[in-house]
């Protein structure tokens, strides 16, 4: 059996959509179960999933705290079976995803956690700018060029299609509650953190190609202020994931160096009217920015750490 888990919060009219594909899916003939968790959400969310309920093996919770990962951790309660599929509220699997988890999971028992194809489903056709970004990271989309196989580098399994067994949660794994999406202003990485941390235990990852899911990209995120943003929250997630240690007034000497640069690269193609040259610099630019964002909010958390422990040591 697998249970297959995802938190939503205030997509109610997607999610809808998103349940009724799930309607559509071919079961492992081990058999499987859906956990939604609603994470405080605020339209009509509990009735959209409360008309599956005949439908599908559905079960609901919800979980009032803000942040995905609060959710997952509490949905992580109602998992059943050997393993665990995670996903996104906005992803819509083909009728076979189950069905090549499973299999993948069968035949590569040496494996701890597994990846799919996640392609774009577009509301509207994308702008001709956007094929000047890398729209991975942006999309949450896996390059094309990815085959079936061994992944060495774990990042590459993407929170709206993944696996992991079972076995790795009931030893205790959870995800980590200061990073993810909660709000609007948040560092990135929600699965990518825990992948990380299972890779240095020793777990390894295998890419299942023939497991796809699309994940839906709203119109007003093809927009460049979005994207721009979007870069932000990025270099927050990966700083927050692999900090530095050598700082000069709480963040890397090397992040002056790069900002600096960047700016130059932005000027330059600015002046030369290099409109795709600027996107990508604006892109990285902003990338850095995150990156010094979290390194001053990580310094303000160990500084705080620190005073809490002198006072306790003065009382």
């Amino acid at each position: 059996m697998l249970t297959v888990l995802f938190a939503t919060r205030n997509r109610a009219d997607i999610l809808r959509d998103v349940l009724e594909e799930y309607c559509h899916l071919q079961p492992p003939s081990s058999g499987w179960k859906l956990v939604v968790v609603d994470n405080g959400s605020t339209d009509h969310t509990a009735e959209v999933i409360a008309s599956f309920v005949d439908r599908l093996p559905l079960h609901f919770m919800v979980e009032p705290r803000l942040g995905k990962n609060f959710a997952l951790n509490t949905g992580l309660e109602l998992v059943e079976g050997d393993l665990t599929a995670l996903t996104d509220d906005d992803a819509f699997p083909h009728t076979d995803w189950l069905l090549q988890l499973r299999k993948a999971a069968d035949d590569h028992p040496a494996y701890s956690m597994f990846g799919g194809t996640i392609v774009a489903r577009w509301e509207v056709p994308p702008p001709s700018w956007i094929q000047w970004l890398d729209v991975g990271p942006i999309f949450t989309i896996t390059p094309p060029s990815m085959k079936e196989g061994e992944l060495t580098f774990v990042a590459l399994v993407q929170g709206p299609n993944m696996a992991i067994r079972a076995s790795v949660f009931q030893s205790g794994i959870r995800f980590d509650t200061c990073i993810g999406p909660r709000g609007s202003s948040y560092p990135m990485g929600s699965e990518t953190e825990m992948l990380l941390r299972l890779s240095r235990q020793g777990h390894k990852a295998w890419h299942v190609q023939g497991a796809v899911v699309e994940h839906f990209v709203r119109k007003e995120q093809l927009n460049k202020t979005w994207i721009l943003q979007r870069a932000i929250r990025y270099g927050r997630g990966w700083y927050r994931m692999a900090p530095a240690s050598k700082l000069w007034v709480g963040v890397p000497r090397h992040l002056f160096v790069n900002i600096a640069k960047e700016g130059l690269f932005m000027c330059a193609a600015c002046v030369l009217f290099k409109r795709r040259a600027l996107l990508r610099s604006r892109w990285r630019f902003n990338y850095l920015r995150g990156q010094v964002i979290e390194a001053r909010i990580l310094a303000r958390e160990r500084s705080a750490r620190g005073q809490s422990a002198c006072t306790q040591v003065l009382h």
